[in-house]
Formats: C-alpha cells, structure tokens, sequence
C-alpha cells in the first residue's frame, strides 16, 4: 500500500478503543536448536544508546546506522529483526487495543508485555517468551498541544511520517520519551493531517517488559488491503453514477 493512500484514507473507529496491528517476531533463544541466535539478543545490558537507526525509513523500515552500546549488534544482524527470516525468527499478526481512559485519551499500559508466550519457538526453557520484535503500524493526526508518551523496555522507535520522533534504543530498564505536536511541527509536520505512524519494538533480555503508550494524538488503525478495494470500488461505483446523472 502506498503511503499517499494511507496518509490519505480516513478510517473510522470507536470513540472507546483503537486498534494498532502489526507483526511480532519470535527470535532464537541460546542453546535452543532448530534455529540460529542473534548475538543481539541476551547480552550486556548497556543502557539507553541513542542514535542507533536512521533518522528516516527507507522503503517503510529504519536502517541500523550506529554501534548499538552491547557491541553485538551489526547491521546484517539488524536487518533481520523487522522482516521474516527463516531459521532466524517465526512471525505472527498481533494488534494493541489502545482504550480511551479519559475524554480525548488513549492508554495501553502493560508491566508484563509478553504477548506470544508459549506461541511461535515458545518459552524457550525460560518463564516467558522473552526475544522478540514488533513492527505496529497506524495513520495519526495531532495538534499542536497534542502529546504521546511511550514508557518501556528494551529498543523503542516511533516514526512519524516516515521521520524518527521517538528514540529509545539499546537494552535498557524501562524508559520515557513524550513528544508534543509542537515537536512534530518543528520537524516538519502539519497540524491536523493524517500521517503514517510507525512504531519498531525490541524485547532483547530477560526478566522485564514493560510496553506503556498514553496519548492524546488522533490514531487510526491502517485500512486492510480488502477495505481499500472496496473503497476503491465505491470510487468507482460513484463516477459511474455521476456519469449515468450527466
């Protein structure tokens, strides 16, 4: 789907939840056969590392750019961590429910974020499912007094238009960023315009997942594939009509 269709193409949703949906991806754990480990995944635990991926998408994915803190990370590592592998990683659809908490609010808030427990390779011999990716996508509008707020561990990237405006990276205890609409503006962006929304999550170690978003941005889910055609069939149904009146 091309970003000019889903910058453009409202999509109506409840006043009570939102949807985001994406893909979550299950890595190999050490010593688990039938799969090879990324070396980035269980190491050192460095810390917040800034400025790890590019500051736009290329082709709807982040390039890794910068050594990443754990000194395990490579770029060819990286490029596997948001597109299917085989023999690295096993994926699966996964949509967030984000709710209204409060009038114009929307919150997802989980201490426990291990949504592909016992899915995908499994537990892994461990409590949880622990080494995993996540790519949501959403369309967002916002003004200039809108906020988000992400809190979380481990690598968090929020793009925006295809322009980073979160940036959480490394294996880190759970850490906050909170961007305003004023902050978009001043990378470019409009008020009240629909945007492609883009988030890229890592869970790389145990024991600790936390995965909050509260925000007052306008979030919409992205038109599935289905919808679109039968919007564009509408289209065309339309200038039909319109033809048949002249």
């Amino acid at each position: 789907m091309s970003s000019y269709l889903r910058r453009t193409t409202l999509v109506s949703g409840t006043a009570s939840a939102i949807n985001l949906s994406g893909t979550i991806r299950d890595f190999c754990a050490p010593g688990i056969t039938g799969c090879t480990q990324l070396t980035d995944f269980e190491g050192t635990i460095p810390g917040l590392t800034t400025g790890m991926l590019s500051n736009t998408l290329t082709a709807g994915l982040p390039t890794y750019v910068a050594t990443d803190a754990t000194g395990n990370t490579t770029a060819a590592n990286f490029a596997k961590w948001y597109v299917d592998t085989p023999g690295y990683n096993q994926s699966a659809p996964i949509t967030l429910a984000l709710t209204e908490t409060s009038p114009g609010i929307f919150s997802y808030s989980s201490a426990s974020f291990f949504p592909i427990d016992d899915q995908l390779y499994g537990n892994q011999e461990r409590d949880h499912n622990y080494h995993f990716t996540m790519h949501l996508e959403g369309l967002t509008s916002f003004k200039a007094t809108d906020t988000f707020t992400f809190t979380g561990d481990d690598d968090l990237w929020i793009y925006i238009n295809g322009i980073l405006a979160i940036d959480l990276g490394g294996v880190h205890p759970a850490e906050s960023m909170t961007i305003t609409g004023a902050n978009l503006i001043a990378l470019g962006l409009s008020e009240n315009t629909l945007y492609d929304f883009d988030v890229f999550f890592a869970e790389r170690h145990t024991t600790e997942s936390n995965f909050n978003i509260t925000t007052s941005f306008r979030m919409q889910q992205v038109p599935e594939p289905f919808t679109m055609l039968l919007l564009g069939l509408g289209l065309v149904g339309l200038a039909g009509i319109r033809r048949k009146i002249k």
